[in-house]
């Protein structure tokens, strides 16, 4: 397949509180075959070459493992390609000579420290929220001492896909982290292991990410359609559940 052109808008910022503005590129001798970020690293290479700031963006694993890339592309989270991360998109998703805005995801909760890049700790502080996970020490436990149906574990494996990415974020009109929330709130309350944190969790997690200053969830599923482990809101209605019984509890 022949090289392809590609005009780029990508937002550009210097820092947190600098103002930032979308920025006209043009990548050339693209190939089909790159991944998104291939394109970007030619990209810089190029403007390293002139001697100007490289486009800075998240990345690490470029598998669609660890969660760190981050970028919305023509307006959706990871891109055009349903179940997958930014750094597994290929350029040949694109026609030669199309135009694509690259932005970085938009939350009060994720502020954009350069360019593309945003502070995702919100997530951290919410997992740390939920604390620990009771273990008794000493030997292993008896293999069938904790027995888990094999729907329930599906369930379980399931959510536990998440990656903490925050694309779930960056598509809500309202910001809000409740699919990432509720993916961490119900792997360990569909477990025995999390039983007994199971309320003082929920509380304090939820209660988190209300702090770190996510909106509130309104059930519109755009947090499903570009996650890419395709986690369902279904984990919402669980987390729900399991705060509304967590607060009765305390009664």
């Amino acid at each position: 397949m022949k090289a392809m052109l590609i005009n780029l808008r990508v937002w550009r910022q210097p820092g947190p509180n600098a103002p930032g503005k979308l920025v006209d590129y043009t990548a050339e001798d693209v190939s089909p075959d790159m991944s998104f970020l291939e394109m970007l690293d030619v990209v810089n290479d190029g403007l390293i070459r002139k001697g100007q700031d490289p486009i800075a963006f998240d990345s690490d694993c470029r598998e669609g493992i660890c969660g760190s890339c981050g970028l919305v592309v023509n307006g959706v989270p990871h891109g055009p390609d349903p179940g997958g991360t930014v750094c597994q998109l290929h350029m040949r998703r694109f026609r030669d000579g199309e135009t694509v805005t690259i932005e970085p995801w938009r939350a009060r909760a994720f502020p954009v420290l350069k360019d593309l890049v945003v502070d995702r700790s919100a997530f951290d502080r919410i997992i740390q929220a939920g604390g620990f996970v009771s273990v008794n020490a000493g030997s292993a436990p008896e293999a069938n001492g904790l027995p888990v149906a094999r729907e329930v574990a599906e369930q379980a494996m399931d959510v536990a896909q998440c990656i903490a990415c925050g694309a779930c974020v960056a598509a809500c009109k309202n910001a809000s982290a409740a699919l990432f929330t509720s993916a961490k709130v119900t792997h360990l309350a569909l477990l025995p292991q999390g039983a007994v944190e199971r309320a003082r969790r929920v509380v304090r997690m939820v209660d988190q990410m209300d702090h770190e200053g996510f909106g509130m969830c309104s059930n519109e599923g755009e947090c499903q359609a570009v996650c890419p482990k395709e986690i369902s809101i279904a984990s919402i209605a669980r987390m729900t559940r399991e705060y509304v019984r967590a607060q009765m509890s305390r009664e």
